[in-house]
């Protein structure tokens, strides 16, 4: 069977891949790329199934930055990425996010906040009182304050797959329905993909962008990666709580968040230690019933009445070494690029990361600098930790 060449191949066509893919072909329209999707329904895709949130308010500088490379997109994204005159609607609702904090976290927010602001970010303290004269439906006994940020906010993350994939393919990317069951390679570096089918394609680069299947990729080439497909769900309810306009997205310390959607609707979720590894997607309600509704009415008392509406189960590629992106190429395997192991933040990392590949893979200089998240870090075990206390 005759191989097909290309410059690069996107094993993976949710948000990495196609952002990635669009990156490329806006830096150099010559190159050929294809974008390898086994599911273009995204039934299952960390993508499609994420809570939507982005935010300045990270404690690692690159990870700040690039969120804020993240709002400079936004700002123009349904210009720039407009298809045939068809302009995209991410849907990008700036409510802010509030991050509740108790004393034990105190010194690390306001170590966070100094640096957020330091970068200049519209990040901002509140005191205990001041929470409660804007937010009087919360009870704040044990936290001291609060950091809020009014440029964070939520956006549709269906949208903004839909937008970087029109626009990448009308720029030239080939989108390919088929399982990767291989990546090939000739002694120390990268040669293409084998498919389920056995067909192959060449490239002299290949970026693993498969979310939470991205261990089992590289594992074909011998790569074992710190990253883990862990169930995370997400509760919709309905409640008697009617607050007037939107509340920011409201984060307490324990890591469960709070998403007002709109009236009386809002939508939670929260790791636990003991959430199920593995590629499983059932959604269960005693979850909620048992283990989030009594921490909520703790924090909101009114919320001791609600019908839980609807929900759904989604996977965090959860990197085990330090919860942060896993990005570059892969030391000892030339041109195999890995964009791995987000633990819940790539949906809003992905403009930022896109550029960071494209530019890596085009042999330009990086407009921002993300080499912290190196891949040689794992070899060397030196993780790099955005908070130290818990995961969100």
């Amino acid at each position: 069977m005759d191989k097909v060449t290309y410059d690069v191949l996107l094993v993976g066509g949710g948000i990495m891949g196609c952002a990635t893919a669009y990156y490329l072909l806006k830096a150099d329209a010559r190159i050929k790329v294809a974008i390898i999707e086994r599911d273009p329904s995204y039934a299952r895709s960390s993508t499609l199934l994420s809570d939507g949130n982005t935010r300045l308010q990270f404690n690692v500088k690159e990870n700040i930055q690039m969120s804020l490379y993240g709002l400079e997109v936004l700002a123009s994204f349904a210009e720039v990425m407009a298809v045939d005159g068809e302009r995209p609607d991410v849907a990008f609702r700036q409510q802010g996010n509030l991050f509740l904090v108790d004393e034990a976290g105190r010194l690390e927010a306001e170590q966070g906040l100094a640096l957020q602001q330091s970068l200049g970010c519209q990040v901002t303290w509140l005191d205990r009182e001041g929470v409660a004269r804007r937010y009087p439906l919360y009870n704040l006994s044990g936290s001291v304050g609060g950091t809020y940020g009014p440029l964070d906010g939520t956006l549709d993350p269906n949208g903004l797959l839909r937008a970087y994939k029109n626009k990448a393919i009308s720029l030239g990317a080939k989108f390919i329905q088929a399982e990767v069951a291989e990546l090939t390679t000739d002694e120390n570096r990268i040669s293409g993909v084998r498919f389920a089918s056995g067909e192959r394609l060449q490239a002299s680069d290949v970026v693993n962008a498969a979310g939470a299947w991205a261990p089992t990729l590289t594992q074909t080439a011998g790569i074992e990666l710190p990253v883990r497909p862990v169930k995370r769900q997400v509760f919709v309810f309905e409640t008697q709580t009617r607050p007037d306009g939107i509340l920011p997205a409201l984060f307490f310390p324990s890591g469960l968040y709070l998403i007002h959607e709109h009236g009386s609707q809002f939508m939670c979720g929260k790791s636990f230690a003991d959430d199920p590894v593995g590629y499983e997607f059932s959604w269960n309600r005693e979850l909620f019933t048992e283990r989030l509704w009594p921490e909520l009415v703790e924090y909101i008392p009114s919320f001791d009445r609600l019908k839980l509406a609807s929900g759904w189960a989604g996977l965090y590629a959860q990197n085990t070494l330090d919860g942060n992106a896993i990005l570059g190429e892969w030391p000892g395997l030339k041109g195999l690029y890995l964009a791995n192991g987000f633990s819940g933040h790539g949906f809003q990392q992905c403009h930022a990361v896109g550029r960071y590949l494209a530019e890596l893979i085009l042999g330009q200089p990086p407009a921002l600098d993300l080499s912290i998240f190196s891949p040689q870090r794992i070899l060397d075990n030196k993780p790099v930790f955005e908070s130290q206390r818990r995961l969100i």
